[in-house]
């Protein structure tokens, strides 16, 4: 259903009764399964790749995703002209999810990052440095970033992008979130947001994680698709493997 994006009364009839799917995905959200599933697998890819579990950098940024479903939590974006929802990640530097809080599309990117990064460090005691773009502050309002010093105990660093490039520009750290977003375009059911809960969003993000990783940590080869992803590719192999 995830995968390829049809509804949960479309499941196949070989499979599951879709109403038990359904009920099973619907506790296991409630009850913290999959935060648990996706924790545990997160911190396997981790160590697998050298690192320690916990991190002590993230990525930080948001997505408007369309809706036409309705439901709670449901806004406009003025920016984006969308209504739905925003999807609000941080990630690793490997581009693993730390948290995602999904919110209405009319609350701005920085009131969003106040929901995503309050109380992260209890989450993450090592968490010292997070790197978001532009539109969280500028010159003019570095409230944020004072917020984070002072609430979060975070130093916020923007990576600006450059105005003299038109078109096109792969930012450094700020290409390890939009790569995430890319893997979870992947997934159909996230093309749009479908849900009418936006806990039942989050969810759909941490299974469609869970789904990559578990592939990974299983050795399955995921070859890199189109420039963005090439192009990302390119420098986490440069970073891994200086010269």
């Amino acid at each position: 259903m995830l995968r390829s994006g049809c509804a949960w009364r479309l499941v196949p009839h070989d499979l599951v009764p879709w109403d038990v799917a359904y009920r099973w995905f619907r506790c296991w959200s409630a009850d913290g399964t999959w935060d648990r599933v996706h924790d545990q697998l997160r911190d396997a890819v981790r160590v697998r790749a050298g690192k320690d579990p916990q991190p002590s950098a993230g990525v930080l940024d948001s997505q408007t995703a369309h809706s036409h479903q309705g439901g709670a939590a449901i806004g406009f974006d003025m920016g984006k002209r969308t209504r739905g929802r925003k999807r609000h990640i941080l990630v690793d530097t490997e581009g693993l999810l730390l948290r995602v809080v999904v919110h209405a599309a009319s609350i701005q990117e920085r009131a969003g990052a106040k929901l995503v990064l309050a109380d992260i460090t209890g989450r993450y005691p090592q968490m010292g440095l997070v790197w978001a773009d532009a539109g969280y502050a500028n010159h003019i309002d570095a409230r944020l970033i004072d917020w984070a010093d002072q609430h979060a105990k975070l130093r916020l660093e923007i990576v600006a992008r450059n105005a003299d490039v038109k078109g096109f520009q792969v930012l450094p750290r700020r290409w390890v979130v939009e790569r995430t977003f890319s893997w979870l375009g992947r997934c159909r059911r996230l093309a749009r947001d479908y849900e009418r809960k936006p806990e039942h969003a989050e969810a759909m993000i941490k299974v469609a994680m869970i789904r990559l990783m578990a592939a990974r940590l299983a050795g399955e080869d995921v070859h890199p698709e189109g420039p963005i992803e090439t192009e990302a590719a390119r420098r986490l192999d440069q970073d891994l493997n200086p010269k």
